[in-house]
């Protein structure tokens, strides 16, 4: 069995069932575990500011509903990622999936864009798994470290949307965004996501939501968020981190009562309309890649 047909998290969610039914090949396995990751992330709460099941956060343009379309429309475009990688594609070709998949979302969803950072993250880590998988690089190294070597170049090189939230967020306040981070393999998913989640399941050994809310918070509390730098500016992001290392120092999920405080937090950002998008992307990401990387 390859690496990519490890079981994923388990959730006790309706709309992120934790059997996940089996395709009919590799590449469509893995486009179903990245959209079972998005999910999962919406199926958190609570995630400070941000959509999930129970409520909008501090959003008025979208709900659970328009995530959920707008994930099941990525499903075929994560698949032909996959497959791009199989084939040994360069990031050209990867980038015109990707701009196809924009445009599936947007019209899933009504002209809102819910999943635009994880079509371009997740995105790449399923052309990654489709490279690992067709034994283009070695089965042993991590997903993240296949995006560096395969298209890291490429990534900084490509073209820059410079009229987007975060690219003015990153030239305003000099911080280096996604593409940054993906190129160098995504250090935070890794070093930061990927280790609270574990640390979240030793915790709250049955609850696997308790989790994805530390591995959220862990997020937060640490990375350069160009959605909450769009939205509150440098005081906005200082804010959200100082909220966010609050919860985690005080104990985290090890808390008897970490739901109530971490709802607290969820309110504090939607009282400021603060939504640390990027953290939501990369908890999908950490999902991802704890799923893919766990049993190689």
């Amino acid at each position: 069995m390859t690496a990519f047909l490890v079981p994923v998290p388990t959730a006790p969610a309706t709309h992120a069932p934790a059997t996940l039914p089996r395709r009919s090949s590799p590449q469509a396995w893995i486009a179903t575990i990245a959209v079972h990751c998005l999910l999962l992330e919406l199926q958190t709460w609570p995630k400070p500011g941000l959509v999930s099941h129970i409520d909008s956060g501090s959003h008025h343009d979208m709900n659970a509903n328009t995530f959920r379309r707008s994930a099941a429309a990525l499903e075929p475009y994560f698949q032909a990622l996959a497959e791009a990688g199989a084939r040994g594609c360069a990031m050209a070709v990867l980038r015109v999936i990707g701009l196809e998949a924009e445009e599936a979302m947007l019209a899933a969803t009504g002209g809102v864009n819910t999943h635009r950072g994880a079509i371009f993250s997740v995105g790449l880590l399923c052309a990654a798994a489709g490279a690992r998988g067709a034994a283009r690089v070695e089965s042993t190294l991590p997903l993240g470290l296949v995006v560096s070597r395969l298209w890291g170049r490429s990534i900084l090189d490509g073209p820059v949307l410079l009229h987007s939230h975060g690219s003015r967020a990153r030239l305003r306040y000099g911080v280096r965004g996604a593409r940054f981070e993906a190129a160098q393999g995504f250090p935070c998913a890794y070093e930061v996501g990927v280790p609270a989640l574990r640390r979240g399941r030793l915790a709250v050994p049955h609850d696997a939501e308790a989790a994805r809310v530390e591995a959220c918070f862990a997020l937060i509390a640490q990375i350069d968020d160009t959605n909450l730098l769009h939205r509150g500016g440098m005081a906005g992001l200082q804010f959200a981190r100082r909220a966010a290392q609050g919860f985690l120092a005080a104990g985290g999920v090890h808390q008897s009562d970490w739901r109530e405080r971490a709802r607290e937090v969820h309110e504090s950002f939607v009282a400021r309309r603060l939504s640390p998008g990027g953290s939501a992307d990369l908890l999908a990401l950490t999902l991802f890649v704890d799923a893919c990387d766990r049993g190689r």
